[in-house]
């Protein structure tokens, strides 16, 4: 089968429009941001748009690594620390539960499975899947989730500039041309195998996880010394803002009333509940302002990292509180659906 479909084409020339639009006009996080508001714009005109395939999981390998090699032997001596913080993470998902399975399921009208799945915090993929299983409505899944993603994912960079006064144009990391190369080959290598392993033992998230775990494991060997370059870091961003931004692909006015709108209603609660933990973590002297912000805002696992690579906060908390957030909702959300149908 063809990679450079027709449709894909016209995919990658719309992101690039979006990227250089942002970029002219010197918005934050504009490899990211603006694929996905310029793949949102065509598809609400009626373009017909794919995503980028096998290219696009494997250029979010490199946020693995990324995470990975940030997990040094310091970083694990940390790790204690997090653990009054990490305690309210089953409280933060109950919270979001509580209120988002009735607004999905008696104000927007949906069924069982689908305002349960809706309202479950966890990864894409993986309440799709859930979803689809116990007869939920998948392409409504998909529109609220990716709709949560992009809310939080764009007000994120506007709170972080506005209040914090943070600068996201800054660059993700050093040149390629001032980065060992013989790091950069270990980098490709530690993002092939580790998603590949990790894909085979069928571990969730695995074109991130398996490499951050792989990377993670040479840097505390004192292998990996380095994050990937900032050109990767960037053409990382760039795949996932066209990943979010084709779901709307194909969309109707009616999805776009019911389905959408309920998932920019959830997101505006959902921010609501974050802001609340953040405001507890913060005030409890638990974590550094930032680091809880990020850590509470339930987008997108590899948005999260992209924003907090690019804002300089501390990766090893932001991730432990996504990944906690993620297992237990994967673990968890099949049995209480059942529980309660």
């Amino acid at each position: 089968m063809t990679f450079l479909t027709r449709p894909r084409l016209l995919t990658f020339a719309i992101a690039i429009t979006g990227a250089a639009l942002f970029l002219l006009l010197q918005l934050p996080l504009a490899l990211l941001l603006g694929p996905m508001a310029a793949c949102l714009v065509a598809a609400l005109l009626g373009a017909k748009m794919q995503d980028a395939g096998t290219l696009g999981t494997f250029m979010r390998t490199f946020l693995g690594v990324a995470v990975g090699s940030s997990i040094t032997p310091e970083t694990i001596g940390h790790l204690p620390d997090f653990a009054l913080s990490l305690l309210f993470v089953p409280l933060f998902i109950a919270v979001i539960g509580a209120v988002g399975y009735p607004l999905f399921r008696y104000v927007f009208g949906f069924n069982h499975p689908t305002a349960w799945y809706a309202a479950m915090p966890g990864g894409l993929q993986d309440m799709l899947v859930f979803g689809e299983e116990a007869g939920g409505d998948v392409r409504a899944l998909s529109l609220i989730h990716a709709t949560r993603v992009l809310v939080i994912v764009t007000a994120a960079p506007l709170i972080m500039t506005l209040y914090w006064g943070i600068d996201l144009t800054q660059p993700p990391g050093k040149p390629a041309l001032e980065t060992d190369p013989v790091q950069i080959a270990l980098m490709i290598f530690a993002c092939f195998a580790g998603w590949k392993i990790a894909e085979r033992v069928g571990l969730f998230g695995a074109s991130i996880l398996g490499p951050m775990i792989l990377t993670g494991a040479l840097s505390l060997g004192g292998i990996i010394t380095t994050r990937p370059p900032a050109e990767i870091i960037w053409a990382a961003q760039f795949f996932i803002g066209i990943a979010v931004g084709v779901k709307y692909s194909g969309i109707t006015w009616k999805e776009l009333r019911i389905d959408v709108g309920a998932g920019v209603v959830y997101a505006l609660m959902l921010a609501a509940i974050s802001l609340a933990f953040f405001e507890v973590i913060y005030l409890a002297g638990f974590a550094p302002a930032l680091d809880a912000f990020l850590a509470f805002l339930p987008g997108g696992q590899a948005e999260m990292v992209v924003i907090a690579i690019i804002a300089g906060a501390d990766l090893a908390y932001v991730v432990s509180h996504h990944l906690l957030r993620i297992i237990l909702v994967i673990m968890l959300a099949p049995i209480v659906a059942r529980l309660f149908r």
